[in-house]
């Protein structure tokens, strides 16, 4: 890995960073069943160079910044499949160094590009359940059950050499409490990002000032925003956020559609009109959420390079 680049100094370089689409919605495009419970951390353990291709294809997209695939990716999670402790750590390590392949790969045949950074995704305790909690955050953890979680996975992202720490599709302000814990103990820059009940409330219920007033003021905290949401909510949100923090904000929202944890199928949107200014997809939200204050932008579910390159155009 090369040496760790700083996300505050990279977005004090720039007026705002493009981050990557999804994932898992790629990987299935190249073939891949996700239909379980590790969700893309399955590639990991059948076709790990998959994810350097998207990855790859991202940066050629025109991101900034490549999201590990350690979104699912623990021991608890491996354990199940009989996956001993030392090796789902060492799965989670090669999560890193698949972003890294990538990146290096592009900076060979574009030396000029850049910053490119390498974030490694921390999903929630929800996500590790696969049944859609991380829409609810409906579980109920101590700050010590969560610590035996998420530790040794924030561990082996900072020790293979990450950027970032992105603490991701959060639905619970208790989670992130320990999280703001444990990642101020890794001494890594770190984002954290929320999935919403409504525009002014993340899952659980917590007022979004709330979370905006907990993050605000840590040092290692270096943006605050909202991911894995439609896109109508995305605006009214930052706004939100922008009241009660002076942090830099990030937004990666979905592609438009509308996910049903309960059935884990997506609904189309449902006309091709614009609908009270909702954007129709990422790139014509962008410019709006930049002027916000978002200063990371990308996608989660259901986008692709197509969709990031739209973006990195906009903006």
């Amino acid at each position: 890995m090369p040496h760790r680049l700083s996300l505050s100094t990279s977005l004090g370089d720039t007026a705002a960073l493009v981050s990557d689409g999804a994932l898992a919605t790629e990987l299935e495009a190249r073939g891949c069943d996700l239909n379980d419970p590790l969700w893309s951390a399955k590639v990991l353990l059948e076709q790990p160079d998959l994810i350097r291709d998207v990855h790859r294809d991202y940066f050629a997209a025109g991101a900034n910044i490549a999201t590990t695939a350690s979104y699912q990716a623990t021991p608890q999670g491996f354990a199940a499949r009989g996956i001993g402790g030392q090796e789902s750590l060492d799965l989670v390590g090669l999560s890193v160094r698949l972003a890294d392949e990538a990146r290096r790969e592009h900076l060979a045949d574009h030396p000029d590009a850049g910053p490119l950074l390498v974030a490694g995704s921390v999903g929630p305790y929800g996500a590790y359940l696969a049944d859609g909690s991380e829409y609810r955050g409906d579980y109920a953890l101590s700050p010590a059950e969560f610590r035996t979680f998420h530790w040794p996975r924030i561990a082996a992202l900072v020790q293979s050499g990450v950027d970032i720490l992105a603490c991701e599709t959060l639905p619970s302000f208790a989670e992130a409490e320990a999280l703001l814990a444990l990642t101020a103990e890794a001494g890594v820059d770190s984002w954290f990002s929320f999935t919403l009940r409504d525009d002014a409330h993340i899952s659980d219920g917590t007022p979004l000032a709330d979370v905006a007033r907990l993050l605000d003021g840590h040092p290692h905290v270096a943006a605050v925003g909202i991911n894995c949401v439609p896109l109508h909510l995305v605006a009214p949100a930052l706004a939100v956020l922008r009241q009660h923090t002076d942090k830099p904000l990030l937004a990666y929202p979905n592609s438009g559609e509308t996910y049903h944890p309960d059935t884990k199928t997506w609904a189309a949107a449902g006309s091709d009109s614009p609908v009270d200014g909702v954007p129709r997809d990422l790139a014509g939200g962008a410019p709006a959420w930049r002027e916000q204050g978002a200063r990371i932008i990308g996608g989660c579910c259901r986008t692709t390079p197509a969709d990031i390159a739209a973006v990195a155009a906009a903006i």
